[in-house]
């Protein structure tokens, strides 16, 4: 595998990972945060939005772990894949901690 393959792990990684909290939060009828929301991250945007928006972050991340060329056996490319979702997942927690502590 090329440099360019862990990389678009990683990054498939961090998108599924974001696909997660908007797709739940929309198929649920809840309003959570989108980059759409005013202000961007902070404000709610509707349930539609959010599946969308989760909708699209599963399609980059499908099309980037199909890129990425990811497989079983080399344990390289799992780790970038986690790695990423771990980050992502890391970040939102972060960012959705502060949120509700206003």
């Amino acid at each position: 595998m090329k440099w360019y393959h862990y990389i678009a792990a990683f990054f498939a990684g961090v998108f599924l990972a974001n696909t997660v909290p908007h797709y739940v939060n929309g198929i649920s009828g809840n309003p959570f945060p989108s980059p759409f929301a005013n202000p961007p991250g902070f404000g709610n945007s509707s349930p539609l939005i959010n599946v969308l928006w989760g909708a699209f972050n599963l399609f980059v991340g499908y099309s980037l772990l199909r890129y990425s060329k990811l497989s079983v056996n080399n344990k390289t490319s799992l780790l970038a894949l986690f790695a990423g979702i771990i980050c992502m997942g890391t970040i939102l927690s972060l960012a959705f901690s502060q949120r509700h502590n206003l």
